[in-house]
């Protein structure tokens, strides 16, 4: 697995648990909450340290680090610092979990993971999705979504992705025209061939396939999915596209779009933070300012408040310059 380095949090030089738990006790124990000793921990430290400090709390006070967050707190913060507690190995399968319990399925999610995640990703949330809820992926959300969109996404579980190695222009060119004739070039359009070409080829291909896609149609792949799918499907293949272009780029876009118009969309804007603040948030910030004419830091602070936004804006790492 890549070692990744793009992120605004990093392990903690000096780290040490024992003093962490003893002074989150502290700031939990009695009257009154010291939320600001809980942020400056929780936000600067990494989620190997958090994990560290949440079995020295237990051997030390016989109590349960996560459930005194949760009865300290309230509201968004509460989530925020709870969400900074799962272990890193687990997030991404809580979050489909999630998605897919109780009644409706909340698309977007599974959408934004599936498609941006690596193959080796992919078969990691299988596996703890196995491990922690008994259950198969699978057939959870095959029972939970239906049509294009449910193949898309079976072909997206099966993390069998060619590997990126030299690119062969020929199939380029055979790939660039079936996804031609199967949209621009048909009436009606033949989904199957955008599932496999989508769900299967390699990253490097795929660039190279959306080139020659412009050379030959005039159009951008996005605006050809945009004219001839719809619905959940539609949502699912921009956004397979758009994180073959660049995971950092469009991630950026989810956090401008759960920050615009009226109301915040937390649920993502903390997904996005949480999960990325140690793998590629620095990419993603870049590409929100190159992107979107402002800092993501900028937008955090319009869009939020109260410990809630100052937990947001440590994990985010400053203000581009």
């Amino acid at each position: 697995m890549a070692k990744y380095t793009r992120g605004t949090v990093k392990p903690f030089p000096g780290f040490d648990a024992r003093a962490d738990a003893e002074a989150l006790r502290k700031a939990m124990k009695g009257l009154g909450t010291d939320e600001d000793t809980i942020l400056k921990i929780l936000t600067n430290r990494s989620n190997a340290q958090r994990q560290e400090i949440a079995m020295d709390f237990k051997t030390l006070f016989g109590r349960d680090l996560v459930d005194d967050l949760k009865s300290e707190l309230t509201g968004k913060f509460e989530t925020l610092m709870v969400n900074l507690m799962r272990p890193t190995r687990i997030y991404d399968a809580h979050a489909v979990k999630h998605a897919i319990k109780g009644a409706g399925t909340n698309e977007k999610v599974l959408t934004e993971i599936f498609a941006s995640r690596t193959p080796a990703e992919v078969r990691n949330i299988k596996q703890v999705y196995e491990e922690e809820y008994e259950a198969n992926l699978e057939d959870h959300v095959t029972s939970d979504t239906s049509g294009y969109y449910q193949r898309m996404l079976v072909v997206l579980l099966q993390a069998n992705r060619d590997p990126d190695g030299p690119v062969n222009e020929k199939l380029v060119e055979q790939d660039a025209q079936e996804l031609f004739r199967a949209g621009e070039l048909k009436w009606g359009t033949d989904e199957e061939k955008f599932i496999t070409i989508l769900g299967t080829r390699s990253i490097s291909h795929l660039r190279k396939v959306f080139d020659k896609y412009m050379t030959i149609s005039g159009f951008q792949i996005e605006e050809t999915i945009d004219r001839e799918t719809s619905g959940a499907m539609e949502k699912l293949l921009l956004a397979i596209v758009k994180s073959v272009r660049s995971v950092p780029a469009y991630l950026a876009e989810s956090l401008f779009y759960a920050m615009k118009g009226a109301g915040t969309d937390d649920d993502t804007l903390i997904r996005i933070i949480v999960s990325r603040s140690e793998i590629d948030l620095l990419d993603i910030r870049k590409e929100f300012r190159k992107n979107f004419a402002k800092s993501l830091y900028h937008a955090i602070q319009k869009d939020t408040s109260g410990d809630y936004r100052k937990g947001l804006l440590l994990l985010c790492g400053g203000e581009d310059d």
